[in-house]
């Protein structure tokens, strides 16, 4: 809780994952025996926060509540909702189903490797920024590209950060900013906190994450994340 109104987390699992060439949705892959979401969701229920609204797809709703929160005992899920064809109308019906809420972490459910540690930290953060995202610096030398794919422009290396999940942000805040994106329309923008900067014109604070918070996007990245797993578990 946060002064008096509850923390609540945004598990975003609508997803289908065609670069997995899979029938399977990529966060209900298996990975280390379970469904990938089930990291997540995990994480979260040994945070600090107070509730969970998992965003599925319409037709995985029954699924998701017999096979992983009834199975698993995940106690914080407080909902169960359909996602949209967007990743922005998904987190929409989220937001929508938050009650009483002070403070939300938005999350993707294919990033099993989040820890409850980091989770703690990112309401530590929003709690006292208004927003925040994670994220951790490049490794690499970035490059943007004009429209005839030539190089623009290198940024210098050190004031760029690679972003992940959770974005975490005052309720009244991102539900501000999703009211008014979705009434202009707009479909451009490709993350939470573009959503707060772009309507609300508001400085996001980037934490430093878990450079293993990685997304689960192709086959390989399962194969990674069995790894950090089994790393994790002789830990």
């Amino acid at each position: 809780m946060i002064d008096g109104k509850r923390v609540c987390a945004v598990v975003l699992a609508a997803g289908r994952g065609k670069r997995m060439r899979s029938d399977v949705p990529k966060q209900f892959m298996e990975l280390g025996g379970r469904p990938v979401v089930y990291y997540s969701l995990r994480a979260f229920e040994d945070s600090a926060v107070d509730d969970m609204i998992l965003v599925t797809g319409s037709d995985d709703i029954e699924f998701c509540r017999r096979e992983i929160v009834q199975r698993y005992h995940f106690t914080k899920v407080r909902e169960i909702v359909s996602g949209g064809a967007e990743r922005f109308d998904s987190v929409s019906n989220g937001l929508a189903a938050c009650v009483n809420c002070g403070l939300v972490l938005i999350h993707d459910g294919a990033r099993p490797m989040i820890s409850a540690g980091l989770i703690n930290a990112n309401i530590e953060c929003a709690a006292r920024c208004g927003a925040c995202v994670t994220a951790v610096p490049s490794k690499d030398t970035v490059k943007i590209a004009d429209e005839e794919g030539f190089v623009r422009e290198t940024p210098e290396r050190s004031r760029v950060w690679i972003i992940q999940t959770p974005q975490s942000f005052h309720y009244d805040v991102i539900r501000k900013a999703y009211d008014e994106r979705a009434a202009r329309g707009d479909s451009a923008v490709t993350d939470d906190a573009s959503v707060v900067e772009k309507y609300l014109h508001m400085k996001v604070k980037l934490l430093e994450g878990d450079y293993r918070n990685i997304k689960i996007t192709t086959p390989e990245d399962i194969r990674i994340a069995a790894t950090m797993l089994a790393e994790r578990d002789q830990r």
